[in-house]
């Protein structure tokens, strides 16, 4: 049941990050600072947010607190003076250190409690307020982006009035598929 759950996880994360990605792709180098007002954050901060987070919550998760000394939360939200590459480079890092955090682990230390902030939690309760924070973020990514992209917009998942085309092109593919 562990591994199961784990693979439903990953599989999870993995289509938040692609959704990300797919708004990411089609943005400029400018477009990552823009901010619809001065209360707003910008792309490139909620990327940042979202590495950071990543980078603290799970590098050592089971050695250290999960809210790491050298992590700045108030500086994620700040204008981040990264270019492109450089904002995806750390971007890639965050994901990275997520992903291998979840490879390692199975069930001999899945049961085991962690620190966040000096409260111990449980893993799968840390794994949960995670599936549910990053794609709050990813949400705001992709909504930003298609205020700035406007009519260039392409959805990176269902677009707008093609529910009932791609619906059917998956029971279609699932049938294909049955045994």
């Amino acid at each position: 049941m562990v591994e199961e759950y784990l693979q439903n996880i990953k599989k999870q994360f993995k289509s938040y990050k692609e959704v990300a990605d797919k708004t990411i792709i089609q943005l400029s180098e400018k477009d990552f600072g823009w901010k619809y007002n001065e209360e707003s954050n910008d792309i490139a901060c909620i990327m940042i947010h979202l590495s950071e987070n990543m980078r603290s919550r799970w590098t050592d998760f089971f050695e250290s607190d999960g809210e790491k000394e050298w992590r700045n939360r108030e500086s994620e939200f700040s204008k981040q003076n990264l270019n492109a590459i450089e904002l995806k480079e750390k971007w890639e890092l965050g994901w990275k250190c997520l992903f291998d955090a979840l490879d390692s682990l199975d069930e001999n230390n899945f049961d085991k409690t962690i620190l966040i902030r000096n409260k111990k939690v449980k893993l799968i309760e840390s794994i949960t307020r995670q599936i549910a924070h990053y794609p709050y973020h990813i949400g705001q990514i992709t909504y930003i982006g298609k205020m700035i992209l406007n009519e260039k917009w392409k959805s990176p998942s269902i677009p707008k009035g093609k529910s009932d085309e791609y619906i059917k092109k998956e029971f279609e593919r699932n049938l294909k598929n049955e045994p």
